[in-house]
């Protein structure tokens, strides 16, 4: 009896506090951005693991250490390390089309009575960071004399970067423009710029990072021996994600309105 009585009670406490999600509505947003979260921490943890840990270490080690500790170190960090990437940025992805840029879409629609095509709109938007990384790509992979010193390089790609950042504004302001009133919100132009980057530092991991060092791990467990200028490019490639991953952040943590409004959004 006691069991039957108390079992009630606790259930309508728990439900004073406890508020399940909407099923339709705040579910799939709440799941979009738990998981964008987690894979970021994954992603962007190993990220500053391999540069401020491993890279420091690795010029310690002789080689028979590196043929014993590598494999399995470089192997299992960069299966989490490449997917928790992919995780982050296809979530990231969605969440930012589905919740921030097609209800600003709708409210330029709607207010400023025209059709526009928020399709289009998302994707010259993503064609953007992709045609900056081949540009960035092309530069590592066939341009060696900039990226032999990477402070050379460094000033490459924040010119390369930036415009890039440039182009994004003018895109989303732009498309985004009726009648003399912007509706591209802070977030919109926020996230617009921080998200480019974050694609870019996925490409950088899979285009220039992942398969490198493939090929570097292949040669230390019996395969042919990876070309000595595969190592400088990861390096090249991972580094310039750790410096990039400073301003995605700050775009992302200052995108929600009250906070810092960045862009000049509403």
């Amino acid at each position: 009896m006691l069991i039957e009585f108390h079992l009630p009670v606790s259930w309508a406490l728990l439900q004073s506090v406890f508020h399940a999600p909407d099923v339709q509505t705040e579910l799939p947003r709440i799941v979009m951005r738990w998981l964008h979260i987690v894979g970021g921490i994954t992603w962007i943890g190993l990220l500053y693991f391999f540069n401020l840990i491993n890279v420091p270490l690795q010029k310690g080690l002789d080689a028979d250490t590196k043929k014993k500790v590598n494999p399995e170190l470089l192997g299992r960090t960069l299966w989490w390390f490449r997917w928790g990437a992919v995780i982050t940025v296809l979530f990231g992805l969605g969440y930012y089309v589905m919740y921030i840029l097609k209800p600003g879409v709708g409210n330029a629609q709607i207010l400023g009575h025209v059709d526009l095509s928020g399709k289009t709109i998302a994707l010259v938007w993503i064609v953007i960071p992709i045609v900056t990384f081949l540009i960035e790509f092309l530069i590592i992979k066939k341009v060696p004399a900039l990226t032999k010193d990477g402070r050379v390089f460094a000033v490459v790609a924040f010119i390369l970067f930036a415009a890039m950042t440039v182009v994004i504004l003018k895109w989303l302001s732009g498309s985004l423009t009726v009648n003399g009133v912007n509706y591209a919100s802070n977030s919109t132009l926020s996230i617009g710029v921080g998200g480019a980057m974050g694609l870019i530092m996925l490409l950088n991991v899979w285009g220039i990072i992942w398969p490198n060092n493939k090929r570097i791990i292949a040669g230390l467990t019996g395969g042919p021996a990876a070309a000595p200028e595969l190592a400088r490019q990861a390096f090249i490639a991972s580094r310039t994600n750790a410096w990039m991953s400073l301003p995605m952040l700050l775009f992302m943590a200052t995108s929600p309105r009250g906070d810092w409004v960045i862009f000049g959004g509403k």
